[in-house]
């Protein structure tokens, strides 16, 4: 980890709601003049979509029934580690994107399921940003965690993910609840390996929880709404954490244990700004008195 250069790292998968959570990081670097690089987990996926799909079936073929886009293999977790490193030592490194849609494609000039080239951060900038699988990731050879300076961690419970993924993957890909299903059931192993070991090591988690009945998520109708769902965030270390000026400031929040407070799913955003706001400045300042009255 690097003073000089801090990096925060939101680890979750997309249906976890880690594009909420990049919109909230946006609003507060631009409130407060920050200049952020981004980046995206999918773009240090090992192989695009036509590869992937060749993958999977020579692995299926061979009686392989646990690989996904969460294993460990189907990422290139160490080139993201070096990026990480880089950043956090000179403030430099690349990325690249994963291209997902038509929209997309006639953003990047790539066809869907392709990845764009490979481009330098831009210069001078004063934090950098992951949102994506692996971003907590500490394993004997791969410690991703090292190198970042603030850690958060976004999941729902299983039953909603589930729901989320099922009605996503429906709506934007034509899928059958029987195919999402067979996805769900391939990624459990590496969930179980890959994922969820990296929130023991997240500092700030951010679970949601929905208040209505879940389940059988394979027949849900719709996704359980903000207004219909509880956030417990816990702190790993709730040291210096004001929890009787958050439970003020978010109306409907209390603590449940002493290192965690429930919020209303709907006042997620708010709970993130009070919450992060002061840690991102924190970081920020710190680094810029590192660097010095030149940088």
């Amino acid at each position: 980890m690097s003073n000089k250069h801090p990096i925060i790292s939101v680890v979750g998968s997309s249906g976890a709601g880690t594009s909420t959570v990049k919109h909230t990081f946006d609003q507060i670097f631009r409130r407060e003049g920050i200049k952020a690089v981004s980046i995206e987990g999918d773009a240090f996926h090992r192989f695009d979509r036509a590869e992937m799909k060749a993958e999977l079936q020579r692995r299926y073929d061979e009686g392989d029934r646990t690989f996904s886009h969460f294993s460990f293999e189907a990422n290139e977790l160490a080139e993201l580690e070096k990026v990480f490193a880089s950043y956090g030592a000179t403030g430099t490194g690349r990325t690249r994107h994963y291209v997902h849609d038509d929209a997309e494609a006639e953003r990047y000039g790539v066809s869907p399921g392709r990845f764009t080239e490979w481009e330098a951060f831009e210069e001078d900038s004063d934090i950098l940003l992951y949102e994506g699988l692996h971003g907590a990731l500490r394993t004997q050879a791969i410690r991703i965690a090292d190198h970042a300076d603030l850690k958060i961690g976004v999941v729902p419970v299983i039953n909603l993910e589930w729901i989320q993924k099922i009605h996503r993957d429906k709506a934007s890909r034509g899928y059958t609840t029987e195919a999402v299903t067979d996805v769900i059931l391939r990624r459990m192993h590496a969930y179980v390996h890959c994922i969820c070991p990296q929130f023991s090591e997240t500092d700030i988690n951010f679970q949601r929880v929905p208040v209505v009945d879940t389940s059988n998520p394979f027949i849900a109708r719709w996704i359980p709404t903000a207004g219909e769902s509880l956030v417990v965030v816990r702190f790993k270390s709730p040291r210096g954490i004001d929890f009787p000026y958050l439970t003020q400031m978010i109306s409907g929040s209390w603590m449940s244990r002493a290192n965690s407070i429930v919020v209303p799913g709907d006042k997620l955003d708010l709970a993130m700004q009070l919450i992060l706001t002061p840690m991102i400045l924190r970081l920020v300042d710190q680094s810029k008195r590192l660097k010095g009255p030149t940088s």
